[in-house]
């Protein structure tokens, strides 16, 4: 399974200052040393106080660091680099998976929430995994950035997840079961991953959803969406009622075509 093969360790590639900071061998400019990857993210300074120029909730991120790691996507390992940061306003360790070729014009993104079960076990309960995998063959092929955001069970947790596939398996779907348990439909608030893509330079971008509530949010925050681009419908034989409720209680573009079995 390609999980599983997602890390490396490959030495940690540190984000250096910016040009005119930058340490000798390590332009900050196009002319990188042979083997450097024209990816990585120079971190940026510190804003004055006063001179930012956003609102309080759309408060400036800064790159904490980046580092390169050979991800396994698909068939292939591409070189990545895994971008930190400062000052996120949910103050939550996302990640920026930055693949593919360097600079797009417009750049491919993926918003994907955390999903234990999905992206780590191979659950087969939600379509999680799969789309993760697809994200990250698809992006390294256009490039662009796989925002991976801690969001898991679409912002309730994982023990609440796992109380919500409890009340599943008695008959609920994915929100009534979320419902039952005092919780939101879907909790997810996307304000970091739009600051995110702000802090790598990204104001327009590709949309990789099928859920049309991640184009909304983007866009009230001030990123341009050019296109969406669909995600595959990943089928199995334990998702699809789960499926089901995604395309009719929450919109997302998925065809009812083969849902049922």
């Amino acid at each position: 399974m390609s999980r599983t093969a997602r890390t490396g360790d490959s030495p940690a590639r540190t984000g250096n200052s910016p040009a005119g900071d930058s340490p000798a061998g390590d332009s900050a400019t196009g002319d990188s040393p042979a083997g450097a990857d024209p990816r990585v993210v120079r971190p940026a300074p510190p804003p004055d106080e006063g001179k930012q120029g956003h609102a309080p909730n759309r408060a400036a991120a800064r790159v904490r660091t980046s580092v390169t790691v050979p991800l396994r996507c698909g068939e292939r390992t591409h070189r990545a680099t895994v971008a930190t940061f400062h000052d996120l306003v949910d103050a939550r360790e996302h990640l920026a998976v930055l693949l593919g070729p360097p600079h797009p014009a417009v750049p491919l993104v993926r918003l994907h929430s955390e999903c234990l079960t999905g992206d780590v076990f191979g659950s087969e309960r939600c379509d999680c995994g799969a789309q993760l995998d697809e994200a990250l063959t698809r992006i390294a092929a256009a490039g662009g950035v796989l925002l991976y955001l801690r969001q898991e069970g679409r912002g309730i947790g994982l023990y609440n997840k796992l109380d919500a596939y409890r009340l599943q398996d008695h008959g609920l779907d994915t929100y009534a079961a979320n419902r039952a348990l005092g919780m939101d439909d879907d909790a997810r608030d996307y304000t970091a991953a739009v600051q995110m893509l702000r802090a790598l330079g990204h104001d327009e971008i590709d949309l990789l959803t099928n859920n049309p509530d991640k184009r909304r949010q983007l866009e009230r925050g001030g990123i341009r969406v050019r296109h969406v681009v669909a995600t595959a419908v990943h089928l199995t034989a334990h998702n699809s009622a789960y499926l089901q409720a995604k395309a009719t209680v929450t919109a997302h573009t998925l065809s009812m075509e083969g849902l049922r079995h």
